[in-house]
Protein backbone atom coordinates (compact mmCIF):
# COMPACT_ATOMS: atom_id res chain seq x y z
CA UNK A 1 0.00 0.00 0.00
CA UNK A 2 1.63 3.12 -0.84
CA UNK A 3 0.72 6.09 1.38
CA UNK A 4 0.99 9.72 0.74
CA UNK A 5 1.92 12.68 3.33
CA UNK A 6 -1.94 14.42 1.67
CA UNK A 7 -4.90 13.30 1.38
CA UNK A 8 -8.40 14.98 -0.46
CA UNK A 9 -10.93 16.26 1.73
CA UNK A 10 -14.49 17.75 0.89
CA UNK A 11 -14.61 21.57 2.17
CA UNK A 12 -17.20 24.55 2.02
CA UNK A 13 -14.57 27.36 1.46
CA UNK A 14 -16.35 30.83 2.36
CA UNK A 15 -14.31 33.62 1.61
CA UNK A 16 -16.45 36.66 2.95
CA UNK A 17 -18.89 36.77 0.15
CA UNK A 18 -19.76 33.80 -1.08
CA UNK A 19 -19.47 29.73 -0.68
CA UNK A 20 -17.67 27.44 -3.03
CA UNK A 21 -17.27 23.77 -2.23
CA UNK A 22 -14.02 22.06 -3.49
CA UNK A 23 -11.68 19.55 -2.35
CA UNK A 24 -9.08 21.01 0.11
CA UNK A 25 -5.45 18.94 0.43
CA UNK A 26 -5.44 17.80 4.02
CA UNK A 27 -2.28 16.94 5.64
CA UNK A 28 -2.05 13.16 6.66
CA UNK A 29 -1.82 11.47 10.26
CA UNK A 30 -0.21 8.08 10.33
CA UNK A 31 0.07 6.63 13.75
CA UNK A 32 3.25 3.85 13.51
CA UNK A 33 4.17 1.36 16.29
CA UNK A 34 7.15 0.08 16.76
CA UNK A 35 7.98 -3.03 18.36
CA UNK A 36 11.56 -3.69 19.52
CA UNK A 37 12.55 -7.35 19.55
CA UNK A 38 8.59 -8.43 19.86
CA UNK A 39 7.87 -5.69 22.12
CA UNK A 40 5.83 -2.80 21.90
CA UNK A 41 8.45 0.35 22.45
CA UNK A 42 6.63 3.57 21.13
CA UNK A 43 4.31 4.95 18.60
CA UNK A 44 5.11 7.50 16.58
CA UNK A 45 1.98 9.70 14.96
CA UNK A 46 4.02 10.92 12.10
CA UNK A 47 3.35 11.84 8.03
CA UNK A 48 3.28 7.93 6.23
CA UNK A 49 6.45 8.50 3.68
CA UNK A 50 10.23 8.08 4.41
CA UNK A 51 9.35 5.07 7.53
CA UNK A 52 12.30 3.35 7.48
CA UNK A 53 14.60 6.57 7.86
CA UNK A 54 12.32 7.98 10.41
CA UNK A 55 12.38 4.60 12.49
CA UNK A 56 16.43 4.51 11.77
CA UNK A 57 16.33 7.95 12.72
CA UNK A 58 14.36 7.93 16.14
CA UNK A 59 16.12 5.08 17.60
CA UNK A 60 19.48 6.71 17.43
CA UNK A 61 18.30 9.88 18.47
CA UNK A 62 17.07 7.79 21.53
CA UNK A 63 20.65 5.71 22.04
CA UNK A 64 19.31 2.59 21.07
CA UNK A 65 21.53 2.69 18.04
CA UNK A 66 24.72 4.76 16.95
CA UNK A 67 24.83 3.49 13.46
CA UNK A 68 22.04 1.26 10.39
CA UNK A 69 24.12 -1.72 10.67
CA UNK A 70 23.05 -2.68 14.13
CA UNK A 71 19.60 -3.37 12.96
CA UNK A 72 18.97 -7.06 12.05
CA UNK A 73 15.76 -6.45 10.45
CA UNK A 74 13.27 -3.54 10.01
CA UNK A 75 9.88 -4.63 8.15
CA UNK A 76 7.32 -1.73 8.31
CA UNK A 77 3.79 -3.00 8.08
CA UNK A 78 2.03 -0.14 6.67
CA UNK A 79 -1.45 -1.26 6.04
CA UNK A 80 -1.44 -2.56 9.96
CA UNK A 81 0.58 0.43 11.17
CA UNK A 82 3.41 -1.57 12.70
CA UNK A 83 7.66 -1.43 11.95
CA UNK A 84 9.32 -4.41 13.18
CA UNK A 85 12.67 -4.28 14.66
CA UNK A 86 15.57 -6.41 15.52
CA UNK A 87 18.65 -5.43 16.73
CA UNK A 88 22.07 -7.40 15.73
CA UNK A 89 23.19 -7.52 19.40
CA UNK A 90 20.34 -6.96 21.48
CA UNK A 91 19.23 -3.79 23.15
CA UNK A 92 22.40 -2.16 25.00
CA UNK A 93 21.01 0.44 26.96
CA UNK A 94 18.92 -1.13 30.29
CA UNK A 95 14.91 -1.05 29.48
CA UNK A 96 14.75 0.66 32.53
CA UNK A 97 15.53 3.60 31.29
CA UNK A 98 12.92 3.23 28.66
CA UNK A 99 9.21 3.69 29.27
CA UNK A 100 5.96 2.67 26.80
CA UNK A 101 5.23 6.01 25.74
CA UNK A 102 3.21 7.88 22.95
CA UNK A 103 4.93 10.36 21.36
CA UNK A 104 2.70 13.07 19.44
CA UNK A 105 3.30 15.13 16.44
CA UNK A 106 3.46 18.25 19.00
CA UNK A 107 6.18 19.28 21.05
CA UNK A 108 5.89 19.22 25.16
CA UNK A 109 4.91 16.23 26.49
CA UNK A 110 7.15 13.08 25.24
CA UNK A 111 10.47 12.08 26.02
CA UNK A 112 9.94 10.83 29.45
CA UNK A 113 13.53 9.96 29.52
CA UNK A 114 14.81 13.35 28.19
CA UNK A 115 17.93 14.31 30.10
CA UNK A 116 19.16 10.75 30.59
CA UNK A 117 19.59 9.40 26.64
CA UNK A 118 20.07 12.58 25.20
CA UNK A 119 23.51 13.21 27.87
CA UNK A 120 24.77 10.05 26.37
CA UNK A 121 23.97 10.95 22.59
CA UNK A 122 24.30 14.49 22.11
CA UNK A 123 27.69 15.34 21.17
CA UNK A 124 29.44 18.61 21.21
CA UNK A 125 30.41 19.45 17.83
CA UNK A 126 34.19 21.31 16.74
CA UNK A 127 32.67 21.97 12.93
CA UNK A 128 35.16 24.70 11.13
CA UNK A 129 32.20 24.75 8.38
CA UNK A 130 31.27 28.49 7.45
CA UNK A 131 28.48 29.73 5.49
CA UNK A 132 27.61 33.68 4.35
CA UNK A 133 24.55 35.44 5.60
CA UNK A 134 23.68 35.26 1.97
CA UNK A 135 24.30 31.65 1.62
CA UNK A 136 21.69 31.22 4.75
CA UNK A 137 18.76 33.06 3.26
CA UNK A 138 18.94 31.16 -0.02
CA UNK A 139 19.52 27.69 2.26
CA UNK A 140 16.50 28.88 3.86
CA UNK A 141 14.35 30.17 0.62
CA UNK A 142 15.45 26.67 -1.34
CA UNK A 143 13.86 24.81 1.63
CA UNK A 144 10.60 26.53 1.55
CA UNK A 145 10.30 26.16 -2.49
CA UNK A 146 10.96 22.52 -2.04
CA UNK A 147 8.05 21.25 -0.10
CA UNK A 148 4.58 20.79 -2.11
CA UNK A 149 2.65 19.38 0.91
CA UNK A 150 3.23 22.80 3.04
CA UNK A 151 2.51 24.61 -0.16
CA UNK A 152 -0.92 22.56 -0.34
CA UNK A 153 -1.36 21.89 3.30
CA UNK A 154 -0.04 24.66 5.50
CA UNK A 155 0.02 21.42 8.04
CA UNK A 156 3.74 19.94 7.70
CA UNK A 157 6.82 20.81 8.67
CA UNK A 158 10.27 20.22 6.93
CA UNK A 159 13.60 19.82 7.65
CA UNK A 160 16.70 19.79 5.43
CA UNK A 161 20.31 19.00 5.28
CA UNK A 162 22.69 20.27 3.12
CA UNK A 163 26.46 21.76 2.41
CA UNK A 164 26.36 25.99 2.89
CA UNK A 165 25.90 26.06 -0.96
CA UNK A 166 22.90 23.39 -1.18
CA UNK A 167 20.48 21.14 -0.35
CA UNK A 168 21.14 17.36 -0.76
CA UNK A 169 17.91 15.55 1.32
CA UNK A 170 14.43 17.23 2.42
CA UNK A 171 12.28 15.60 4.47
CA UNK A 172 8.73 16.03 5.57
CA UNK A 173 6.76 15.75 8.42
CA UNK A 174 3.18 16.64 10.40
CA UNK A 175 5.95 16.53 13.35
CA UNK A 176 8.76 18.98 13.02
CA UNK A 177 10.92 16.56 15.36
CA UNK A 178 10.02 13.52 13.50
CA UNK A 179 11.23 15.60 10.46
CA UNK A 180 14.75 15.66 12.09
CA UNK A 181 14.80 11.71 12.85
CA UNK A 182 14.11 11.15 8.87
CA UNK A 183 17.40 13.48 8.61
CA UNK A 184 19.15 11.57 10.57
CA UNK A 185 17.96 8.05 9.37
CA UNK A 186 18.45 9.42 6.06
CA UNK A 187 22.52 10.24 7.54
CA UNK A 188 22.45 7.04 8.50
CA UNK A 189 21.67 4.75 6.00
CA UNK A 190 23.58 6.61 3.50
CA UNK A 191 26.64 6.54 5.88
CA UNK A 192 26.52 10.49 4.87
CA UNK A 193 29.43 12.78 6.76
CA UNK A 194 27.92 15.47 8.67
CA UNK A 195 30.51 17.70 10.44
CA UNK A 196 30.70 19.56 7.09
CA UNK A 197 26.54 19.82 6.55
CA UNK A 198 24.21 22.30 7.81
CA UNK A 199 20.88 21.77 9.21
CA UNK A 200 17.81 24.05 8.06
CA UNK A 201 14.58 23.46 9.74
CA UNK A 202 10.90 24.82 9.34
CA UNK A 203 9.85 24.87 13.27
CA UNK A 204 11.54 26.56 16.24
CA UNK A 205 14.37 26.36 17.48
CA UNK A 206 13.50 24.39 20.56
CA UNK A 207 16.39 22.35 22.74
CA UNK A 208 15.20 18.76 21.36
CA UNK A 209 15.61 20.72 18.16
CA UNK A 210 19.04 21.67 18.88
CA UNK A 211 19.67 18.40 20.85
CA UNK A 212 18.51 16.47 17.66
CA UNK A 213 21.32 18.53 15.68
CA UNK A 214 23.97 17.40 17.87
CA UNK A 215 23.16 13.80 17.65
CA UNK A 216 22.92 14.21 13.92
CA UNK A 217 26.77 15.70 14.07
CA UNK A 218 25.76 19.36 12.22
CA UNK A 219 27.09 22.60 13.79
CA UNK A 220 24.54 24.53 11.86
CA UNK A 221 21.16 24.99 12.21
CA UNK A 222 19.20 27.61 10.30
CA UNK A 223 15.61 28.52 11.06
CA UNK A 224 12.66 31.18 10.20
CA UNK A 225 11.53 30.47 13.53
CA UNK A 226 12.26 31.79 16.89
CA UNK A 227 14.39 30.06 19.55
CA UNK A 228 13.91 29.04 23.00
CA UNK A 229 16.32 30.39 25.78
CA UNK A 230 17.36 26.86 27.09
CA UNK A 231 17.89 25.71 23.20
CA UNK A 232 20.52 28.86 22.91
CA UNK A 233 22.13 27.53 26.20
CA UNK A 234 22.25 24.13 25.19
CA UNK A 235 23.48 25.06 21.19
CA UNK A 236 26.55 27.43 23.38
CA UNK A 237 27.32 24.43 25.09
CA UNK A 238 27.18 21.88 21.99
CA UNK A 239 29.19 23.97 19.39
CA UNK A 240 26.08 25.26 17.66
CA UNK A 241 25.76 28.03 15.00
CA UNK A 242 21.83 28.96 15.62
CA UNK A 243 20.21 31.32 13.24
CA UNK A 244 16.55 32.14 13.65
CA UNK A 245 14.06 34.74 12.35
CA UNK A 246 15.85 33.94 8.23
CA UNK A 247 13.04 35.71 6.68
CA UNK A 248 12.87 38.93 4.03
CA UNK A 249 16.70 38.72 3.55
CA UNK A 250 16.89 39.32 7.27
CA UNK A 251 17.74 37.07 9.89
CA UNK A 252 19.13 36.40 13.62
CA UNK A 253 22.11 34.83 15.07
CA UNK A 254 22.17 34.04 18.45
CA UNK A 255 25.33 31.17 19.11
CA UNK A 256 28.45 30.59 17.98
CA UNK A 257 28.11 33.42 15.51
CA UNK A 258 32.01 32.81 14.12
CA UNK A 259 30.89 30.58 11.49
CA UNK A 260 28.79 33.28 10.13
CA UNK A 261 30.41 35.06 6.92
CA UNK A 262 28.80 38.78 6.91
CA UNK A 263 30.70 39.61 4.28
CA UNK A 264 31.22 44.05 4.28
CA UNK A 265 28.23 44.11 6.39
CA UNK A 266 28.63 47.53 8.28
CA UNK A 267 28.51 46.43 12.60
CA UNK A 268 26.83 49.27 14.70
CA UNK A 269 26.93 49.07 18.44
Amino acid sequence: MELSNTTKWRIRRYDGTAIVERDDDIAAEFPLTLKLGGEEFATLVCSPTNLEELVVGFLASEGVIREAGQLKALTIHEDKGFAYVELAHGLTISRDHYAKRFIGSCCGKSRQFYFHNDMLTAKTIMTRTRISAEQCIRFMEELQASSAEFRSTGGVHNAAIGTPSGLLAVRTDIGRHNALDKLFGYCLMHRLRTSDKVIAFSGRLSSEAVLKAAKIGCGIMLSKSAPTDLALRLAEDLGITCVGFIRGGEMNVYTHAERIDFGDALTLW
